[in-house]
């Protein structure tokens, strides 16, 4: 029986709450007091490890709390637990869901989990499959299934009991704009319902958009509030420069260098800079040359959020320091020449040409299920073509594939490294790979241990890591020989700002050294970082161009100034218009 619980209470409470993890010892969460009210939707952030995860687990009634309380609709989590997951509906970070049964066995099992029978089941599973647009796909198996559509599954089963707290842990990592859009589109839906939500996000424009935020790092609660009064804090501290000549990356890595200077990112031809305080002039810009203006812009809630955490990592790259110069002979270094993969009747890439010049950043973006994985894949030598070529440095990766892979830097879209090895142990294994031997091979162990900080875990199992540590391992097994060209396939998919920041830093800093770098992404402010970007859909390359030109392709007069995501989404909204059948 539910327990008396007024209409204006809070839906949870959270008060003094501690949780500590004995091996190796962690203080997860560190005296929390909070409240998610009715009918909400509260925003979930923090930097890796920050300890959103260990909130959402310890309200859905999954671990006790060390010290502290919890109540959900007036129901205790550590006494009442059983009560608690009647009213949850949790979709957890990982997909948990099973790969290997239909879209229709999954709804299945999980009503059969939640007690959800006869008539009640049935009108359940029309609403659920109208309300995702799943109904088309009920037979197809859960790891066929996109991206996107994984997540509006998972959300499905979350919603099958029809919960009073919907319990979200990251639920758009790895979904394209499109998704990610109309994902929000049906959580939004839900508040009309009266669902309150409590959503995690490493997408920081998704904070913004709830009705509060709060902010972990390292298990303290930094802010609780609306996510407006947080950004209102950085109001007359964000600044826009336009180099009219030279690198914007070396430009960046100066400006983050500078005195009042806390963070700053590449926008496009721009650079984007938030000060520590308000000053006149806000910063030294004469001392970066060239004739530069900082100009006033409008603040974000990721401004917010840098500036509470105290500002981002700088902008110097210790791998870049110890990374040689690469001089090629070679002007285009990656090419991709009418490159076709069919599997069986269905053509998933269909004719796609580039060229990549030495030292550039070359965005491949798209939707999920648009080609470009399988693009991606043909690019590093692990998918044959159907018909065409890629190389390498002027070598075939079909023809010369040994060659060719020892020039080549890969980290992959899913953590690739063996989970059941320690980090050491990875580390080493590739390193071997590389063919790298006794005195060079120790050195770059040692190197990568302290340029990205692996030392306290090297006896841990990779499985296990942290998603930043992991991506971070990753990382750096993918550039122990130096590679002249780095594959990189969602590097930071779920990872917080500042180590995505990290991230950037580290890849600006080696193709300032000749380096060149294919990447794909969802995150779109990290796009801007592209040279020039590639959207691929429906299997071909509809559109080419640096990021400035992508936004002005999509500008309208209801919008003259499309962030790089709008112009993603209007760009393929034209193009299903134009070859509509």
């Amino acid at each position: 029986m539910q327990a008396e619980h007024p209409l204006s209470a809070p839906l949870v409470r959270i008060q003094n709450l501690s949780k500590t993890f004995p091996k190796p010892f962690v203080t997860a969460l560190d005296n929390i007091s909070t409240e998610i009210p009715k009918g909400k939707i509260v925003g979930l952030v923090g930097p890796d490890a920050a300890g959103k995860t260990t909130l959402i687990r310890l309200i859905a009634g999954l671990m006790t709390p060390t010290k502290g309380t919890i109540t959900v609709s007036g129901h205790d989590t550590t006494k009442e637990a059983s009560s608690i997951h009647h009213i949850i509906g949790y979709m957890p970070q990982k997909f948990g869901l099973y790969e290997d049964l239909t879209v229709m066995q999954n709804l299945t099992l999980y009503a059969d989990l939640k007690s959800v029978f006869g008539d009640e089941r049935k009108a359940s599973f029309e609403k659920l499959l109208s309300f995702t647009a799943l109904r088309p796909f009920g037979e197809r198996f859960a790891g066929a299934l996109s991206g996107g559509m994984k997540q509006k599954l998972g959300l499905a089963c979350a919603l099958l009991s029809k919960p009073e707290l919907l319990l979200l842990d990251e639920p758009s990592v790895g979904v394209d704009p499109i998704s990610r859009r109309e994902l929000w589109k049906m959580v939004q839906d839900l508040l009309k319902e009266g669902i309150s939500i409590l959503w995690s996000t490493a997408y920081l424009d998704e904070a913004e958009r709830c009705d509060t935020a709060l902010l972990l790092n390292e298990g303290k609660l930094l802010y609780d509030g609306p996510p407006g009064a947080l950004t209102e804090k950085v109001s007359g501290r964000t600044f826009r420069m336009t180099p009219k000549e030279g690198s914007r990356r070396a430009l960046l890595e100066k400006t983050l260098s500078l005195d009042n200077v806390i963070d700053g990112t590449i926008q496009g031809t721009d650079i984007r800079v938030v000060t520590r305080e308000i000053r006149d002039p806000p910063f030294d810009v004469a001392s970066l040359g060239g004739d530069l203006v900082a100009r006033p812009t409008s603040a974000r809630f990721e401004d917010s959020f840098m500036d509470i955490l105290g500002g981002g990592p700088g902008g110097h790259s210790v791998l870049s320091d110890i990374t040689p110069e690469i001089c090629l002979g070679h002007n285009v270094v990656v090419e991709a020449k009418n490159l076709t993969k069919r599997f069986g009747s269905f053509t998933a890439v269909n004719n796609v040409s580039f060229s990549i010049p030495r030292g550039e950043i070359f965005g491949l973006l798209g939707p999920n299920g648009a080609g470009k994985s399988t693009t991606f894949k043909m690019m590093c030598g692990l998918l044959k073509p159907t018909e065409g070529s890629a190389s390498v440095i002027g070598l075939d990766l079909q023809e010369a594939p040994s060659e060719a892979r020892a020039r080549i830097g890969y980290m992959a879209q899913k953590f690739s490294l063996y989970t059941d090895l320690s980090v050491l142990q990875n580390l080493e294994f590739f390193s071997g790979v590389y063919n790298l031997r006794n005195a060079e091979k120790k050195k770059a162990v040692e190197t990568m241990i302290e340029i990205f900080n692996l030392k306290n875990y090297l006896d841990v199992s990779a499985g296990i890591l942290p998603l930043g540590f992991k991506q971070r391992l990753a990382l750096s097994c993918s550039v122990l020989h130096h590679p002249e060209v780095l594959f990189l396939d969602e590097p930071t998919s779920g990872v917080d700002p500042i180590t995505r920041r990290e991230f950037w830093n580290h890849i600006n800093g080696l193709v300032e050294k000749g380096v060149t770098v294919m990447v794909t992404t969802h995150f779109l402010d990290e796009a801007e970082y592209c040279d020039r970007i590639a959207l691929v859909y429906r299997g071909g390359v509809i559109t080419l161009g640096p990021p400035d030109a992508l936004k002005a392709e999509a500008r309208t007069d209801e919008n003259p100034t499309p962030t790089l995501e709008d112009a993603f989404i209007k760009l393929i909204e034209q193009y299903d218009a134009t070859h509509a059948l």
